[in-house]
């Protein structure tokens, strides 16, 4: 493989890959917790963007229960954000010779 090739295939990647991190930002996906309690939406990106509590769990003697149930929300959320970013990464990047665990973003 010549060096041009090399050059015009890695323009080609960082063009992908521009375009793949905007449709990232654009999508918002959700997590829940509790049967649905609680819900997390992440941006693309991974920024929350909204926490839904149901008002049933908003008792002084259950924060503990509300905590956890907002944290694995947030992790649930958090794992669709990265299986997105993946899925995505796969496709741009499909027929390039990338060493495996390389991270482009």
């Amino acid at each position: 493989m010549n060096i041009l090739n090399m050059m015009k295939q890695a323009q080609e990647l960082q063009g992908k890959i521009k375009v793949m991190q905007e449709e990232l930002a654009a999508l918002t996906l959700e997590g829940k917790s509790g049967g649905g309690m609680v819900v997390v939406q992440l941006s693309g990106k991974g920024e929350m963007q909204s926490l839904r509590i149901d008002p049933s769990l908003l008792k002084a003697d259950e924060v503990e229960i509300l905590e956890d149930l907002i944290v694995a929300a947030y992790q649930d959320a958090r794992i669709k954000v990265d299986a997105a970013s993946s899925e995505r990464m796969q496709v741009a990047t499909a027929g390039l010779p990338i060493p495996p665990g390389l991270k482009l973003f």
